[in-house]
């Protein structure tokens, strides 16, 4: 039976909503766990304000969204600045992958504060980091004297709809790339995507190493903590400002090794993905997927079981042989901490 275009979109947004609560539900840690993951407060009053300043205009999809899930936009970064799509371009995307719908979000967020002033100021090709990891925008048009200015060729069409002091929002026309799978994946106007964006170097990245130690032997994961601790500096040295993000699978046993011991500083290394991957991100990679760790000839291996392959389902995979048994345990901006079931093998010559 067909339906009125106010009922189509009411449908439209409660199926993007549950779709988003069904991946969240879907990749929480296990109920009976007392790890919890701090992230930044979200409050309640915050998202509320935000979300009616939307709901007045032609952005109540992404109010909704903002509303019920503010953890989308907000968890990851101090400072925000939200794109909102509006509810035209969004309303034929109900039946793309929910975790797709994620990324296309995460791609219209900067973590960073820019009110409309601040971005009128900044030159024209400037690109900004997103939250979709690796991937920028760019600030493809810069008008002053009519105050307007585009992101991917995309105008900001309600500029600075919501201030706050760590969220802003303006609405745009559209979104700021084709809503095909996979393409924001492949490209992008921003040729310093595989490069430090001018933002970045402007807020250089540092990894809280101290902050990691402590949390993971406040929380049971001491072996590993020491073991960590005792080549922190020869890591730092090593990689020094090459990495913007890891991931720690911190394994609840390490064999007592001496801090000078050559394969201590291998297995904490083979530990310690380059790059920060939470659990949905990994649970998204395709079957036989390499992941780089901080010891360059020591990759590891996504392996999914043949019907979750067949399903080509996310979930029910596993690291070079171990489980991820406390999905993002810890979270920040530029780090995440999974707990594993077991140690991680060097293999030998």
């Amino acid at each position: 039976m067909a339906c009125c275009s106010s009922d189509c979109f009411v449908y439209f947004v409660l199926s993007v909503a549950l779709a988003f609560m069904a991946v969240s539900t879907t990749l929480r840690s296990p109920p009976d766990s007392d790890i919890t993951t701090p992230s930044r407060p979200i409050t309640h009053h915050l998202s509320l304000n935000a979300s009616n300043a939307l709901s007045r205009s032609n952005f109540k999809a992404i109010a909704t969204l903002l509303h019920i899930s503010p953890e989308i936009f907000l968890s990851s970064s101090p400072n925000t600045t939200l794109f909102a799509i509006d509810d035209a371009a969004l309303y034929n995307t109900s039946s793309l992958p929910p975790l797709f719908l994620k990324q296309i979000l995460q791609y219209h967020t900067i973590p960073l504060r820019l009110p409309m002033k601040d971005l009128l100021e900044k030159p024209q090709g400037t690109c900004l980091p997103t939250l979709l990891r690796h991937k920028s925008v760019e600030i493809s048009t810069v008008d002053e004297e009519s105050r307007t200015a585009e992101v991917n060729h995309v105008l900001i069409s309600h500029p600075d709809m919501f201030l706050g002091d760590s969220l802003v929002i303006h609405g745009v026309l559209g979104p700021f790339s084709p809503l095909q799978p996979h393409y924001i994946l492949q490209s992008s106007l921003c040729q310093s995507d595989t490069n430090k964006t001018s933002e970045e170097e402007e807020v250089p990245v540092k990894i809280d190493w101290i902050r990691i130690v402590q949390l993971l032997s406040s929380n049971g994961f001491v072996p590993y903590a020491i073991g960590l601790h005792s080549v922190l500096n020869r890591i730092v040295a090593e990689q020094h400002k090459n990495l913007t993000g890891v991931t720690i699978l911190a394994t609840p046993n390490l064999v007592s090794l001496s801090s000078a011991s050559p394969l201590l500083y291998e297995t904490v290394r083979r530990h310690i993905l380059a790059q920060r991957l939470t659990y949905e991100d990994l649970a998204s990679m395709p079957d036989k997927a390499s992941v780089k760790t901080l010891d360059p000839y020591q990759d590891l291996t996504i392996t999914r079981r043949r019907d979750a392959v067949a399903a080509n389902s996310s979930g029910d995979f596993m690291i070079s042989g171990v489980e991820i048994v406390a999905p993002d345990m810890f979270s920040s901006s530029n780090f995440v901490i999974h707990g594993i079931s077991h140690t991680l093998e060097i293999p030998r010559p």
